[in-house]
């Protein structure tokens, strides 16, 4: 896929987002995506992260993870995959794992993601400030471009504010 800004580079950087229930995609090389304002940064796989939760937990370091002992007797009737496998093998043995294990990987996630079990976008709240504000001018700029197609002046002026004060 061609990046939808220069159309000439093939686009890496994906994003989705919904507004007001309408969904907006826009596909990026990492040279636009920089210039828009968005910190690329390397994706962690699912299974890196699983097992480095999952190790932190066996070093008594985050009590907010699924205990051993309750799960110990959890088994995939699909695959025969048992939670005890994925925590040494940080790995899912089929798609119905998930609703196998879903309280203790609910768990793990929420763990993950700061309480948060939904999607909330791609920047972590751990980025520096000026970073965190980059990306919030994007998303405000975003956010004005489509106040002014749907012509809600009343909320472009809003946000045309808020940008300034960002800047």
């Amino acid at each position: 896929m061609q990046c939808q800004k220069c159309k000439q580079q093939s686009a890496t950087i994906h994003l989705t987002e919904i507004h007001n229930g309408k969904r907006q995609e826009m596909h990026l090389c990492p040279v636009c995506a920089e210039q828009e304002g968005l910190a690329v940064k390397n994706q962690v796989p699912l299974n890196e992260l699983l097992s480095t939760l999952l190790a932190a937990q066996s070093q008594g370091q985050d009590t907010q993870l699924p205990d051993p002992q309750t799960t110990t007797d959890l088994i995939c009737k699909s695959c025969g995959t048992s939670f005890e496998q994925f925590r040494k093998e940080a790995s899912l043995g089929c798609p119905d794992d998930y609703e196998a294990f879903e309280k203790p990987l609910k768990l793990i996630l929420e763990n993950a993601h700061n309480g948060n079990t939904e999607h909330v976008g791609k920047v972590p709240s751990s980025l520096p400030g000026d970073q965190q504000a980059q990306y919030q001018l994007v998303q405000l700029r975003k956010r004005l471009d489509e106040a002014i197609r749907m012509e809600n002046y009343e909320l472009a002026a809003e946000l045309r504010d808020k940008i300034e004060r960002l800047k």
